[in-house]
């Protein structure tokens, strides 16, 4: 396994990501769709996660409504893992019971999340805290004074951040760098080869700040793990088939399975495993998120980070999956070359 560095942390994570979101899923409304792991099913993979070097796992408060931290923070306990050798992220914003002040990111909200998820997690402290997306309620500059306080409490080392506009991210960085506080070190975005858009706005941000990037959902709501195919309509025991989530182009989807598949036969190895290794090997990424229902499917999903693509290989997928140019990208790359 290899380690790339947090942002400008200093912090060394795993390449690859583990993701929890299907962790606990009974009775928790759309979470029964994408899994329902339980304790020793949950135990058997993250001992394999540790097993294979990774250092990284992600969850959130609003994963099946807390069972994913719970199960989560009793594995850590049951395996005997040492604190200080798993990097913990979870996230705050999204609406944990029906009163008025238990979602967003007030004052009120962060502290309150954090210290429920401290005890569900069994845990003194949270590694990496995202902000799950954005609360239009309330200004930028007290989300970032909440979280900087936060972590002057001790119970969060870094800050981070999922799905905001690239332009509310860079407002967030500007106050926090003005007023002295703590900045975001990491963004949690939305990244697959059948869905490129944050090479618009978010890549360049990241490289231009010192972010790292640790994409989620690589595989596209398992649309790209080899099971759907032009005359496949459902996929009998995917996530898809009941949670169409998230959107993509699927006719575009399917031009490039036909050519990940042809690439997958001349490496021996799946189209799943050739989706999460172009997200890996792509310009600014730190740490690949991946999840899995089942250990035959963990164990893939890790092997992954052994196939080595060539230039052939790059270019096809490139070519296969490329944005649509939009203004004003076309028009800075048509300007650039006077300064080149």
């Amino acid at each position: 396994m290899k380690y790339n560095l947090l942002g400008d942390t200093g912090l060394l994570v795993s390449e690859i990501c583990f993701g929890t979101m299907t962790f606990g899923g009974q009775n928790a409304g759309m979470w029964d769709n994408i899994g329902k792991l339980q304790q020793q099913e949950v135990n058997d993979m993250i001992k394999a996660v540790i097993d294979a070097g990774i250092n990284f796992i992600d969850t959130a408060n609003v994963y099946s409504f807390g069972q994913s931290e719970q199960l989560l923070g009793q594995a850590i306990k049951d395996l005997g893992i040492k604190r200080d050798e798993v990097v913990i992220a979870t996230k705050v914003l999204g609406q944990m019971k029906e009163k008025p002040n238990s979602a967003g990111l007030s004052r009120y909200h962060i502290f309150n999340s954090v210290d429920e998820s401290l005890q569900r997690l069994q845990l003194d402290h949270i590694d990496v805290l995202y902000i799950h997306g954005v609360d239009l309620l309330t200004p930028v500059e007290e989300i970032m004074h909440s979280l900087n306080d936060i972590v002057l409490s001790g119970k969060v080392r870094y800050i981070a951040v999922c799905n905001l506009p690239a332009w509310m991210v860079m407002k967030a960085q500007g106050i926090a760098r003005e007023k002295g506080w703590n900045k975001f070190v990491g963004l949690q975005y939305y990244y697959s080869i059948a869905s490129r858009d944050i090479e618009r706005e978010i890549v360049p941000l990241a490289k231009d700040q010192h972010l790292s990037i640790m994409p989620w959902s690589p595989l596209a709501g398992g649309f790209l793990s080899g099971k759907y195919r032009r005359d496949t309509s459902s996929a009998g025991d995917s996530r898809r088939d009941a949670f169409d989530f998230p959107p993509i182009n699927k006719e575009k989807a399917y031009n490039i399975i036909d050519v990940m598949d042809e690439i997958a036969k001349k490496h021996n190895t799946s189209i799943a495993g050739i989706a999460l290794a172009w997200v890996r090997v792509q310009s600014g990424i730190t740490s690949t998120i991946i999840g899995a229902k089942r250990p035959e499917q963990l164990r893939q999903n890790i092997d992954s980070v052994n196939i080595v693509f060539d230039e052939d290989d790059l270019s096809k997928l490139d070519a296969v999956s490329a944005l649509t140019p939009e203004y004003p990208g076309w028009m800075v790359e048509r300007q650039s070359g006077y300064r080149k």
